[in-house]
C-alpha cells in the first residue's frame, strides 16, 4: 500500500502490485487484438480503425485502474475500490464490446494448425447451452446486481478483501459480470441468441433503478458497511464514513452515466435498424409488388361483384 495521502498524482503514479494479474491480462488482450487487426490490414481486408482504438482504450483503462497507484489506495479506501468496480463493470465492457473482438477472432484466426482448434472452440462455445444460459437476462441481471447487493450486504467483502486472491478475484468478477451484462445489449458479434431491441431496453430499465438505489443506501448508511474499509492507514487522513458517502455517490452518479449512454445507443440502433428494414421492404415491394395486398384487393373485388350480381 502507498504511504502518501491520496491525491490525483498518487492515484495515477505507475505503481504495479507484486502480482499484476489483471494488467497483464489486459496487455495480453490488447496485443492479441492488435495482431489480429494488423493481419487483416496487411492482407488488405477491411477492419475499422475506430473499433481497434475503442478496444485498445478499454484495455488501457484496465491497465491504469489496476496497475497505477489507484490500485494501492483501493486496498483500504471504499471510494477508490468502488471507482475501480464501476470502471470495470460499467465503463470498460462497452469499449471492449464495440471493438467486436469475436468477429475479429473469426476473421483473423488461421484455419489450420492451432487456429483450427481455436475456431472450433469458438463455434462450439456459440452453440453451447451454457452460453445461452449465461447471456439470458434471468442470469446476467442477477449476477450483475449481486456484485453490489450480494457482496456489500453480506460478509463476502470482509471475507475476501483482506487476501490478495480475494481482492483480485472480486475485481475479475466485476469485469466478467459487466461483460456478461453488456454483451446482449450492445454486441454485434455472433451470439447464441440475439435479443430484440425492446428486450434490451427492458434489461437496462430493470438495472438502472436498482443500481441507483444501492448508491443511495450506501450514502445514507451511518456505520461502515464493510469493516475492512473502516480503518484506513492513519497517515492517509481519511474519514471512513465520509469516504463511504463518496463511494455511494459514485455508485449513484458515475454508475448511472454508462447506463444512460447504453440506453441512447440502443435507441439509436433500433431507429437505424428500423430504417434499414423499411427501406429494404420498400425496395422489395417495388420489385416484387405486394402479393398479400393484391390478393386481399382481389378478394374484396370478388365480394363486390357477388353483391352486385345477387343483390344485398
Amino acid at each position: 500500500m502507498p504511504t502518501a495521502p491520496p491525491s490525483l498524482e498518487a492515484f495515477l503514479a505507475p505503481t504495479l502490485q507484486p502480482i499484476p494479474l489483471i494488467p497483464a491480462i489486459a496487455a495480453l488482450l490488447a496485443l492479441l487484438y492488435l495482431s489480429g487487426a494488423i493481419k487483416l490490414w496487411l492482407t488488405h481486408r477491411h477492419w475499422a480503425i475506430w473499433r481497434t482504438l475503442t478496444f485498445l482504450i478499454g484495455c488501457g483503462i484496465i491497465m491504469i485502474v489496476m496497475g497505477a497507484g489507484v490500485e494501492g489506495y483501493g486496498l483500504r479506501m471504499f471510494s477508490v475500490f468502488m471507482f475501480q468496480q464501476l470502471t470495470l463493470m460499467m465503463a470498460v465492457p462497452p469499449l471492449l464490446i464495440l471493438g467486436r473482438p469475436g468477429t475479429l477472432l473469426l476473421r483473423a484466426t488461421p484455419h489450420s494448425g492451432l487456429g483450427r482448434v481455436v475456431l472450433r472452440a469458438a463455434h462450439a462455445g456459440l452453440k453451447a447451452r451454457v452460453s445461452r444460459f449465461v447471456l439470458h437476462p434471468g442470469f446476467m441481471i442477477p449476477v450483475f446486481l449481486m456484485s453490489f447487493y450480494g457482496i456489500y450486504f453480506s460478509d463476502i467483502a470482509d471475507a475476501l478483501l483482506p487476501f490478495w486472491y480475494g481482492h483480485v478475484g472480486l475485481e475479475l468478477l466485476f469485469l466478467v459480470s459487466g461483460i456478461i451484462f453488456t454483451v446482449p445489449l450492445m454486441s454485434t458479434d455472433p451470439l447464441p441468441v440475439k435479443q430484440s431491441h425492446f428486450g434490451r431496453l427492458v434489461d437496462v430499465f430493470a438495472e438502472m433503478p436498482l443500481h441507483a438505489f444501492f448508491g443511495v443506501i450506501v450514502m445514507m448508511a451511518t456505520v461502515p458497511m464493510v469493516d475492512f474499509f473502516a480503518t484506513p492507514p492513519a497517515v492517509w487522513d481519511v474519514d471512513p464514513l465520509a469516504d463511504q458517502v463518496l463511494a455511494g455517490g459514485l455508485a449513484w452518479s458515475y454508475g448511472e452515466l454508462p447506463s444512460v449512454l447504453m440506453l441512447m445507443f440502443i435507441l439509436v440502433r433500433w431507429q437505424r435498424d428500423d430504417a434499414v428494414t423499411s427501406k429494404a421492404k420498400d425496395k422489395q415491394e417495388q420489385t416484387d409488388g405486394t402479393p398479400e395486398l393484391d390478393a386481399y384487393n382481389d378478394y374484396l373485388h370478388q365480394l363486390r361483384q357477388r353483391a352486385e350480381r345477387y343483390g344485398p
